[in-house]
């Protein structure tokens, strides 16, 4: 039966069978439209609520012990060292630090040891929102919703979250439950020296102590609470909010 010949003998009100490519076209359009509307959602209710897991806690197997504090009962010390060690310009960028991803690049081509130019806000959305690892979708996810928390959540919530839910030890999350591990009491009432200890484990937590550090960590944490006295009097914390 030729095309014409199937077309005419279809009842008048039959609905018309769509080709595989519009097929294809649609159902990528309702997943990605889907997607957009789900990880939205998701975000605006993190925005307001403690994110009750992440991939990084559940895949843990030495458990995950944390205790969320908000950043208003935090001693503002550890927001300060962790802009000092992680993201200097953390106040003034909308999510991605440009030059910053450039020095790293270069480094990297170079065979240097770098700090790596992911901001707090990139590290954010990758630990609350994906999982560990590396590759280009993980990559492109992590922009996604590294945009989309720097357009719904103030810096100061951002913060917030990095803050009660990266890595602090072995088994351990935010830095309240770090500062009870390491220094018998919680975040609320860290010194600069503490603060700049935990902020120093950061990039490498299940290898680095925060108490009485040796070699390179202590080296390094010395050096964060040294730019933390730059950080206070430069206002690069303002959009904490506070004093």
């Amino acid at each position: 039966m030729t095309p014409f010949e199937e077309a005419a003998s279809r009842p008048a009100n039959a609905p018309r069978r769509r080709s595989l490519p519009v097929r294809v076209a649609v159902l990528g359009f309702k997943t990605v439209l889907w997607f957009v509307l789900i990880s939205v959602a998701w975000v605006l209710v993190y925005g307001v609520i403690p994110p009750p897991t992440t991939a990084t806690m559940l895949l843990d197997s030495n458990g995950a012990t944390r205790d969320w504090m908000g950043i208003g009962t935090m001693d503002r010390s550890i927001s300060i060292a962790a802009i000092a060690s992680e993201d200097g310009n953390f106040c003034s960028h909308s999510g991605f630090d440009y030059e910053a991803i450039r020095q790293a690049w270069e480094e990297r081509q170079a065979g240097r040891r770098q700090r790596g130019g992911s901001t707090i806000s990139q590290q954010t959305a990758k630990n609350v929102f994906l999982w560990q690892g590396g590759g280009w979708v993980r990559k492109g996810l992590e922009a996604w919703f590294t945009f989309l928390i720097e357009l719904t959540w103030p810096k100061a919530r951002i913060m917030e979250v990095y803050l009660n839910v990266a890595e602090t030890g072995i088994g351990t999350y935010g830095v309240n439950a770090g500062a009870m591990r390491y220094f018998d009491h919680d975040a609320s009432q860290l010194s600069d020296t503490e603060a700049a200890r935990l902020a120093a484990i950061l990039p490498d937590p299940k290898d680095r102590p925060a108490r009485n550090p040796s070699g390179w960590t202590a080296r390094y944490g010395s050096s964060i609470a040294r730019r933390m006295n730059i950080i206070r009097g430069s206002g690069m914390d303002d959009c904490l909010g506070g004093g």
